[in-house]
């Protein structure tokens, strides 16, 4: 099996009992809702052309799915419009603008474009499976595993195994990226430490926080991300 047989594979047994689940928060798995085919079409896409190897890959993982990026396309920090524009995939169906996805293209832009960053990295998040959470004006909005202490106890296992079953498709164990400094980057050391998965983790600013915050400094930061990527 190549790497993208091993990705296509794991998306598509992805499952979680929503019942679970803490009160008023809900799942979000693309691969089995409303827009589901077109996910999969999507994902078999971009897998099988950039991912279509044996090559060995560094890890880098994020949070959980957000509504806009993986969340709907299947692919991690990628939205539609940078997945037509970057990757040459181009989705009819529907729409979506992800802020984080902006960043993350601009980094693997100055690396030296998808064939050669996605040659040598994956990415996907600690919780592969994304939740949201009704607001106080009664929207759903994007919800992450640590903002709350028994729906992380609930999905811990779930987490553990899903990297686990990642490690095994061909991902380098001396050195992984955690994308986000703060609890995201506490919550995979620990976790790390718990399961020995990598000798060393190394931490980057989210690229959600990048784009909100220090967008003007963003040439700065892909910098960043150049001289710890390797």
């Amino acid at each position: 099996m190549t790497f993208a047989d091993h990705v296509l594979q794991f998306n598509a047994a992805l499952d979680f009992d929503e019942s679970k689940l803490p009160a008023g928060i809900r799942i979000m798995n693309p691969f089995n809702g409303d827009n589901a085919e077109v996910t999969r079409k999507i994902t078999q896409t971009f897998y099988n052309k950039y991912y279509n190897d044996n090559r060995e890959r560094r890890f880098i993982l994020g949070i959980n799915p957000g509504r806009f990026g993986a969340g709907v396309t299947g692919v991690p920090f990628s939205d539609t419009k940078r997945l037509a524009e970057f990757c040459g995939i181009d989705v009819n169906e529907f729409s979506t603008h992800e802020p984080s996805s902006v960043f993350v293209y601009r980094v693997i832009e100055a690396y030296g474009g998808p064939e050669l960053f996605y040659e040598n990295y994956y990415i996907n998040s600690l919780c592969p499976l994304g939740f949201v959470r009704k607001n106080e004006r009664g929207n759903w909005v994007n919800y992450n595993f640590y903002d709350d202490k028994q729906l992380y106890a609930v999905v811990k296992p779930f987490m553990i195994q899903s990297v686990e079953q990642q490690l095994a498709f061909g991902i380098n164990r001396k050195k992984a990226y955690c994308l986000g400094r703060g609890k995201n980057y506490s919550f995979m050391k620990k976790l790390n430490e718990e399961q020995s998965w990598f000798e060393e983790i190394v931490p980057l600013d989210h690229p959600r926080y990048v784009v909100q915050y220090k967008s003007k400094l963003m040439d700065e930061y892909v910098d960043q991300y150049m001289k710890l990527l390797e």
